[in-house]
């Protein structure tokens, strides 16, 4: 027989276990997983977007809610405007003198790490869609990915042939390469949460578009809505509209005037501008012999904001995607540029140069967890800061090895643990199928750009951007901006110096070379 004392005692106990109920745990309070999705477009210039007002009548509806939900990074630069040397430095957080993938050409050296590699190994998913084109290395699926949906060279923008996980799937039937990309990204998405349910694991998706690299392709939907767009002609375009002779006209001075009827006026300092921006006027890169007369400027410049759809579209998908996953929040949505591209600045087409609707870019984040929405970011961001940001988003430390910093802070509203930079450094190293651009190194501050035309007997550059935005009054000769031109060269010099980076870069020639000069030679 059980004592009072003990029944009283089990009595009072079990009132205390049914009166206790532990709260279920709530789901909306777990800690997310800390996803990334990082979209490159190609050849998109930094102001060729909806919401800057550049480009009349252009709508990007979902770029334009990147820039108004998130962050716009209105002082982005590459630090070479070329495919693949900006693509390597986006992955490895590297300038291209130390990752020595100078060119479209150039094979990936031994030991090369991406970021992508980093997140692998600290328990990320992650897949890559779309185009490489770098490292000589083809359509290959390459480390750090779990997932690989890729293409050989630049691709094509109807009916592709993909290297899936390492299999070729063909597409026929009209097939856009832009769309493809995009469903195959979803699919994998979708694959995740199938998978993993309610898994914390993080993803890093890279979605790297073909658009819109030249020659430009439309999607069937979108061909033709710009055919009626005004064309914003820059003023410099119209320096030689006159002219007879492939030589530029030799006006005297530190700025003569120059007067168009439609632009109103401007000052260019003609006599020092390089000879090999004037001479590539008249070249493939230029307006007035552009892709061989393949194609004339006004529809060059409309297909380019034609097929800047589709690549729209496909940000609007992807969001639409997180939304719909509960997924918005807490993923770094980063969009951006490989290289900008000039229409008719200085008379020329394409990249390369140091120009800025070359090396700035499109640079948008977006993440409600991390950063104000609206916010626009003044300090200066480079390629080589990508990987780094990316990583210490994730929780990673910067590597060693890697020479940008990361911007997190910035984004965040926060200060950084260092100074953050006040310039943009930049270099280019020629190459034999474009001969026409010679190496260049160079530095650009808020005010001024000092450009370094290595290895030709040309004029040095040195622009005003506050009041020669165009950059054709050269005030290299200016005695005025001595000093500014001196102190502007050390800081290049130096800057290679301690990057490592005075050394050209070499190697094989593998290349086809096109031009007629070449053929029948070694």
């Amino acid at each position: 027989m059980k004592t009072p004392f003990v029944t009283l005692g089990f009595l009072s106990l079990l009132g205390l276990v049914l009166a206790f109920k532990p709260t279920p745990p709530n789901r909306h309070k777990a800690t997310k997983p800390k996803n990334i999705i990082f979209i490159l477009s190609d050849d998109h210039r930094y102001d060729f977007m909806g919401f800057t007002g550049k480009v009349a009548g252009l709508k990007t509806p979902n770029l334009d809610r990147l820039a108004r939900d998130g962050v716009h990074v209105r002082n982005a630069f590459v630090s070479t405007a070329l495919c693949s040397p900006s693509r390597a430095s986006i992955l490895s957080g590297q300038y291209a003198h130390t990752h020595r993938v100078v060119d479209n050409f150039a094979p990936l050296q031994k030991g090369l790490k991406f970021f992508p590699q980093y997140l692998q190994e600290a328990g990320y998913k992650t897949a890559f869609l779309g185009k490489w084109h770098m490292g000589d290395a083809d359509d290959a699926p390459q480390p750090g990915f779990n997932h690989w949906v890729s293409f050989r060279g630049q691709g094509v923008y109807y009916n592709p042939t993909l290297n899936v996980n390492g299999k070729q799937v063909p597409y026929t039937d009209s097939s856009y390469t832009t769309d493809l990309l995009t469903d195959y990204a979803l699919n994998w998405l979708n694959s995740l949460n199938k998978s993993q349910g309610q898994s914390s694991q993080p993803f890093c998706l890279y979605l790297s578009h073909k658009a819109v690299h030249a020659e430009f392709q439309p999607a069937k939907r979108h061909r033709g809505m710009y055919r009626n767009m005004p064309i914003n002609y820059p003023q410099s375009m119209f320096l030689t509209a006159t002219d007879s002779s492939k030589n530029w006209p030799a006006l005297a001075g530190n700025g003569q005037t120059r007067r168009n009827p439609e632009t109103g006026a401007m000052k260019a300092n003609l006599a020092d501008m390089p000879n090999w921006v004037k001479q590539q006027r008249y070249s493939w890169h230029g307006v007035d012999y552009m892709y061989h007369g393949q194609i004339g400027f006004n529809d060059f410049y409309r297909q380019y904001c034609e097929t800047l759809m589709g690549v729209d579209d496909s940000v609007g998908r992807v969001l639409k995607w997180l939304a719909d996953n509960g997924q918005l929040e807490n993923t770094l949505v980063v969009y951006m540029g490989d290289n900008g591209f000039s229409f008719g600045e200085r008379g020329l087409i394409d990249k390369r140069h140091m120009y800025e609707e070359s090396m700035r870019v499109p640079l948008l984040v977006h993440c409600p967890a991390l950063t104000k929405g609206g916010t626009k970011l003044e300090q200066v961001v480079q390629n080589v800061d990508i990987a780094p940001t990316l990583l210490a988003y994730a929780g990673l430390a910067k590597p060693a090895q890697m020479q940008g910093n990361s911007f997190l802070p910035l984004l965040q509203g926060k200060p950084t643990d260092r100074p953050w930079r006040e310039q943009a450094f930049y270099e280019y190293y020629w190459e034999a199928d474009f001969p026409q651009t010679p190496t260049m190194f160079g530095v650009r501050t808020d005010r001024y750009k000092y450009i370094f035309n290595h290895g030709v007997w040309d004029a040095n550059e040195l622009y005003d951007l506050q009041t020669d935005p165009e950059e054709v009054n050269n005030l290299i000769r200016s005695p005025q901006h001595q000093e500014i031109a001196k102190n502007l060269r050390n800081q290049v010099f130096d800057w290679l110096e301690q990057s490592g980076g005075l050394q050209i870069p070499l190697h094989p020639v593998r290349q086809k070379r096109f031009d007629h000069r070449y053929k029948g030679t070694y």
